[in-house]
């Protein structure tokens, strides 16, 4: 795999755009790189506003589930490059918009949740397909994003929320058509660049401490779950069928 994403700066802002065809789906090394980018961007002294997007049918598929089923040992190591990318955007000093369109999956959720604020095509569609693929985590970061109730919903039956239902529920601040999403994600970040670097610094370390509990410790809590449910049958199952196309069949113990 190349460089996943591409990266270019000017007037302020940053814009990190991911390019894996087919499905900007991520594999670890991608997402250590996707975070060393982020870091980097939020020490550059060029940059105030950092605007995460994708090219493709959609926005991110999460975790590369072909690496995790030729080795799931590796699962620790995916864990680590997860929790790298997503601390990257939710602690980072500089403020980070999330512009998604198409399907936002897994570690999509966990970019977009991790952000301060997400744009959102009128065709994005949010998803945790964690139960269905033998494996848990990004419900703390859409708890940072929809009702706790609906996130229960997602989560056991696999559904899909669209942007318009994710507009309604507060996830997102703006639904706009396709073709303008960038356009939207540049406007929202002028009128951050122009404010002051230290106070916006400032405020963000002080949203983000305000915040009920600290994101990457819960989500911490998760992945310790997902460590657990990769000691099943049922994950294997999950993660063989997903990869081969074909139903699952699980033990009915």
């Amino acid at each position: 795999m190349g460089t996943p994403f591409g990266t270019t700066i000017a007037n302020g802002i940053a814009e990190l755009v991911i390019d894996n065809p087919p499905v900007n789906a991520l594999d670890i090394a991608s997402q250590y790189a996707i975070a060393a980018e982020v870091e980097a961007l939020g020490t550059n002294d060029e940059v105030r506003v950092i605007i995460i997007a994708a090219e493709g049918k959609g926005f991110c598929a999460g975790l590369d589930m072909k690496e995790m089923a030729e080795d799931s040992t590796r699962i620790l190591d995916a864990n680590y490059s997860n929790y790298d990318t997503f601390a990257a955007i939710h602690r980072n000093p500089k403020p980070v918009i999330v512009a998604v369109h198409g399907y936002v999956l897994g570690g999509g959720i966990g970019m977009a949740g991790s952000a301060d604020l997400v744009i959102a095509a009128d065709d994005a569609r949010f998803g945790v397909p964690e139960v269905d693929r033998g494996g848990m985590g990004m419900g703390a970061h859409l708890q940072r994003m929809f009702p706790v109730q609906k996130v229960r919903y997602m989560y056991f039956t696999g559904e899909f929320i669209d942007a318009a239902e994710a507009y309604r529920l507060g996830a997102i601040e703006r639904v706009v058509p396709r073709d303008q999403l960038m356009d939207a994600a540049r406007e929202v970040a002028a009128k951050i660049a122009e404010k002051s670097p230290v106070m916006i610094r400032i405020a963000k370390r002080s949203l983000n401490g305000v915040e009920d509990g600290n994101l990457e410790d819960k989500y911490r809590w998760e992945q310790g779950f997902t460590f657990e449910a990769y000691t099943y049958g049922d994950s294997l199952e999950a993660r063989q069928a997903f990869v081969q196309k074909r139903d699952p069949e699980f033990d009915d113990s």
